[in-house]
């Protein structure tokens, strides 16, 4: 059938900016939306409802019942499946013409041309920096529009990077920040709504790039304040000396991005301590300083008794507060932040500090199950 014809999408065809010819567009284009999370979602369903013709949902996770409060593509029964198949379920019943094609996979370096070089526009639905590089520097090599959208606690961003017309990623983020100095959205929390918002905004310009309508976000990133409830607009240049996309450029093909941004795990044999070791040495009465370098809203969900909370971020200004002869024990959530505060203790001549394996989500797995998780 026409799209043109289908009463589905009559309220597009009467507006003079799309049209019949504007329908037809959207039906021959493709999107991939990267990412079957907080952004994504909305991003898909509305995406999937405007009637673009093939639209791809790349995810490797499986639904937790933290994600439902922000996730909406999922539901409670989808509990432990994998995001791609709720995924397939929602979108094919919000319009079953749209050709749907899921891909259950990681994105990677190895991967990351054969997935992206299939679609027109790519949207960016990632949380973590790492992959945000990655789906830069690959859309970048193919000259691919990357719809770009991040949420954290009660702000979002978004932009269009297109190194073919305006300035990419790198531009605006030449490097990655300290790996623990920006916490995940696990650790720091988000509100529910918020990629709703943001993540409208980037099925919004995808549909206008497809379209050429309308002024599009390429060079302008887009901020939003949920609490304040205030938008702001920042110019982005192109940088003459970005390494992917400037004149003298010296990234020619995809890295090692968990490298790159110090995200990459290090199996680590020494310097560690399980829950249940913790708990026998507690138990036996060995004096022990336990450190919490989570954030003070973290503290608040769940610690461990007697702890002392020291943020990560300010963990150097206060190690002279802590026995350097003792027995130092530290936590965060799941064992990624207080690895790092072990290297910088070790380091700086603590010479018995060890971490919490899992940190406090495996304490409460395996010690104390009536502790609340998140």
């Amino acid at each position: 059938m026409d799209p043109a014809a289908d009463p589905r999408y009559s309220r597009h065809v009467i507006l003079d900016e799309i049209g019949i010819e504007g329908q037809r567009k959207l039906a021959k284009s493709s999107a991939l939306v990267i990412g079957a999370g907080g952004l994504g979602s909305p991003a898909s369903i509305y995406l999937a409802a405007a009637g673009v013709g093939r639209l791809g949902i790349l995810d490797f996770d499986t639904v937790d019942i933290t994600n439902l409060h922000r996730q909406i593509l999922h539901g409670s029964d989808d509990v432990g499946r994998r995001k791609t198949d709720s995924a397939f379920e929602r979108l094919t019943a919000i319009n079953p013409r749209v050709a749907l094609e899921v891909h259950h996979a990681r994105l990677s370096a190895e991967n990351a041309f054969t997935f992206l070089s299939a679609y027109d526009v790519i949207v960016d639905g990632t949380d973590n920096f790492a992959t945000r590089y990655l789906v830069n520097d690959a859309c970048v090599l193919l000259h691919k529009p990357n719809i770009y959208g991040s949420v954290f606690r009660f702000e979002g961003q978004a932009s269009i990077f297109a190194a073919d017309e305006g300035p990419c990623y790198r531009c605006l983020y030449p490097e990655p920040p300290p790996p623990g100095l920006v916490p995940s959205c696990a650790e720091g929390g988000v509100l529910g709504v918020l990629p709703g918002i943001v993540g409208l905004i980037q099925a919004t310009e995808t549909i206008k790039l497809i379209l050429g309508a309308g002024d599009n976000l390429i060079g302008r990133l887009l901020m939003f304040d949920a609490l304040k409830m205030r938008f702001r607009e920042l110019r982005v240049a192109k940088d003459p000396r970005c390494r992917i996309c400037g004149p003298e450029a010296s990234i020619h093909e995809l890295i090692d991005y968990e490298a790159f941004c110090g995200e990459k795990e290090v199996p680590v044999l020494t310097n560690i301590i399980t829950p249940t070791e913790l708990k026998d040495a507690l138990d036996r009465g060995e004096s022990l300083t336990l450190v919490d370098v989570r954030e003070p809203h973290e503290w608040e969900v769940s610690k461990l008794e007697n702890a002392v909370m020291i943020p990560l971020g300010t963990l150097v200004d206060r190690m002279n507060t802590l026995p350097r002869e003792g027995d130092l024990v530290v936590y965060c959530r799941t064992g990624a932040r207080s690895g790092r505060a072990v290297e910088m203790l070790s380091g700086s001549g603590f010479a018995r500090v060890r971490n919490l394996v899992g940190g406090i989500n495996r304490w409460a797995r395996e010690v104390d199950p009536s502790m609340p998780t998140y």
